[in-house]
């Protein structure tokens, strides 16, 4: 399996560019992106811009697949911990009920905690994965349940939610202890160890099966009787009422699809659901790779496997969206010389595809995102996952254009400016003005519609072999690819970078993000371990200490480590030989994904993506807290609704955009909450 989806490092020193303007009327108020601001986190709105363009027919489609995709909220939940769904519904009850003294600031820390919970879709960081605990006090927090004369059972949860020793980490990455045993995760039961999980799958896999199935992706393992069985995620099985509500809103929109190809893929998702059939997610998986003439699409089901430890287990999440056709042409450029860029990749010939096959991209704009998209969501996303249908039948790679317009139109709400603070000389800046929304938003698209697709794996090798350490060795892989390539000539003659000094910003984004800004994200002490950051880190620093052994003409480090009045900066002397390092370890990481060599992928990611430098932590941490931004941004979903004419029938759909995050939340708990609170 390749994890596929890119999130946006709102720390680092470059944002995208969107290709569309949403300026509001003249007649209106100026649209505000920021909507609120709490503890570590930014809400943002985002516009929908081409709705009024899209006929009645497609708003209807979208409608519905919109609210699927709100239904599985509750599943993602209890995933990502057994107890999150209880906690969220007792916190739930008490902001909609407590009648006491909503001024003193012991309220407010009870706001802000139900406010990150809602955030992270649980009690754990998002990111960071550690448990959040509340700024107010036990004693407080006990209280207002007393004075709400809550019932005995809801109790339970105090010391799960203040107690910083029980289940503190969502997903444990160390090493001192067991992953499973030590991970709060909700993928396995009770008292099953790493060594069980994976004699468990590899009893299932034939490693000479050219079309293996994702075992284990739609299920959580536990053990019955001392055995280990599945329980697996479908109607009549566990999830069953949330999935019944996506495929009942499923089936609505089928009715609106613009083909017979949508309507057919959508059968196929219904199917998968109704049975948990892996060959049925198979053949959806399929079916949907290949119809690309419609205007709008979505992606429902269990995904991405980022928040297993194993890498094995999927989250529940969905994405609708429709194609910015304009923006979409220079997406449509890179996917047609898509066999051009795997012939030319400096990776050994073996681990090359012969034949690219099916490689779409474009440009979209969301409509509505849901589960593990919601409320922080990717800017890219590279789908299938599988990597034989891939090969034999393609992908689809998407940019989410206005997703990166409100970022970048919320970043000029603000005063403050990362660039202004991180880079070392005015000819940083000005490369960064000039090209780094440009040069952003293409290494996203090289990243999902290329890097992610490039390389195979040889005859027998598993797509699970390199474990634990899949998911960051798949996305350095990608963002490998891009960047090499965005150095490349080719960009230029195909008139997608207008000239040969674009490519540089992008590399002094890059490399300041992944050496020093990104950790701002990181309490002090400790480790990095998100997969995303730990592949920037583990590029960045490789080709960091590396280019100290390849001197510049000028006798340089090829990155040098400066330090100016107490500040440090990461100067590159010679991008050229960067970009010969980035192929260097691209060439490297492919070797290790090809051949699934877990030892070598190991060493890379335990050597250079885990670990932080204290002192450069504590500057960067010191410095980001001066310019008062929030490094983690996450959205508030616009509302989708139809409007009535006087006979009663529907003759439109309108967008109303929300500005209240809590407000959404607490409707969201009310309206597409179908699990129990016990579901454990």
């Amino acid at each position: 399996m390749n994890l596929l989806k890119i999130m946006l490092c709102v720390c680092g020193l470059g944002l995208v560019a969107a290709s569309c303007s949403q300026e509001s009327p003249s007649n209106e108020e100026p649209f505000k992106y920021t909507a609120d601001e709490f503890a570590d986190l930014q809400i943002l709105k985002y516009r929908i811009p081409g709705w009024e363009s899209l006929t009645l027919q497609q708003k209807a489609y979208i409608y519905h697949l919109s609210e699927a995709g709100k239904c599985g909220r509750d599943i993602l939940f209890n995933q990502n911990f057994k107890y999150n769904l209880g906690i969220r519904k007792l916190l739930e009850r008490i902001i909609k009920g407590y009648q006491g003294d909503k001024e003193c600031e012991q309220w407010q820390q009870l706001l802000v905690y139900a406010k990150r919970v809602f955030f992270s879709n649980g009690i754990h960081h998002h990111y960071a994965e550690d448990k959040i605990i509340p700024g107010c006090t036990m004693e407080y927090f006990k209280g207002v349940m007393d004075e709400m004369k809550m019932e005995n059972t809801v109790y339970q949860y105090i010391p799960i939610i203040f107690d910083p020793e029980l289940y503190p980490q969502r997903k444990y990455t160390g090493t001192g202890k067991d992953i499973i045993e030590a991970s709060a995760v909700n993928f396995y039961g009770e008292g099953i160890t790493k060594d069980e999980v994976n004699s468990f799958y590899a009893a299932m896999e034939d490693p000479n099966d050219t079309t293996p199935l994702a075992y284990g992706i739609n299920s959580r393992l536990v053990k019955k009787d001392g055995k280990l069985v599945e329980e697996v995620y479908r109607q009549g099985g566990r999830y069953s009422n949330s999935i019944t509500a996506i495929t009942l809103h499923l089936e609505k929109a089928a009715q609106f699809a613009e083909n017979d190809a949508q309507k057919d893929y959508i059968a196929k998702l219904i199917e998968y659901y109704r049975t948990g059939s892996l060959e049925a997610w198979d053949e959806y998986n399929i079916a949907w790779v290949q119809e690309n003439s419609g205007q709008v699409d979505f992606i429902n089901g269990f995904i991405e496997d980022y928040n297993d430890p194993l890498g094995r287990k999927a989250t529940w999440e969905s994405s609708v969206n429709f194609k910015d056709t304009e923006a979409s042409r220079r997406t449509q450029l890179i996917s047609d010389n898509a066999q051009w860029f795997e012939d030319n990749s400096p990776i050994r010939d073996e681990f090359k595809k012969k034949e690219v096959k099916g490689v779409t991209a474009k440009v979209i704009n969301v409509a509505c995102i849901g589960g593990d998209c919601f409320p922080a969501t990717p800017i890219g996303i590279n789908l299938p996952n599988s990597n034989w249908i891939r090969k034999e039948y393609g992908s689809k790679s998407v940019t989410i254009a206005n997703i990166t317009d409100a970022y970048n139109r919320a970043a000029e709400e603000s005063p403050r400016s990362i660039t202004n603070e991180f880079s070392w000389s005015d000819t940083e800046k000005e490369l960064i003005k000039k090209y780094g929304n440009l040069t952003g938003n293409l290494h996203t698209d090289l990243h999902e519609c290329l890097g992610h697709g490039s390389g195979q794996l040889l005859p027998g090798v598993s797509p699970t072999a390199l474990g634990e350490y899949n998911s960051t060795l798949e996305e350095a892989r990608a963002d490998l690819f891009g960047l090499y390539y965005i150095a490349d000539k080719k960009l230029v003659e195909l008139g997608i970078l207008p000239d040969e000094e674009a490519y540089k910003s992008e590399y002094i984004n890059f490399i300041m993000n992944g050496l020093f800004t990104q950790f701002v994200r990181i309490e002090l002490g400790k480790t990095n371990t998100e997969a995303h950051m730990q592949d920037r880190k583990l590029i960045a620093e490789w080709c960091y200490e590396n280019g100290l052994k390849e001197k510049t003409g000028a006798g340089k480090d090829v990155i040098e480590k400066v330090v100016k009045e107490g500040k440090t900066y990461f100067v590159i002397n010679d991008y050229q030989a960067l970009r010969g390092l980035f192929g260097k370890l691209l060439a490297e990481v492919q070797r290790i994904k090809s051949e699934g060599d877990y030892k070598a992928g190991k060493e890379l990611v335990e050597k250079y993506a885990v670990h932080i430098d204290p002192a450069l932590h504590k500057e960067v941490k010191e410095r980001y807290a001066s310019l008062e931004l929030k490094p983690y941004k996450g959205f508030i979903n616009p509302t989708i609704g139809p409007v009535l004419d006087k006979k009663g029938s529907i003759a439109d759909y309108k967008i109303t955009y929300n500005d209240d995050f809590l407000a959404q939340m607490l409707e969201y708990g009310e309206k597409y909450s179908f699990e129990s609170s016990m579901l454990r």
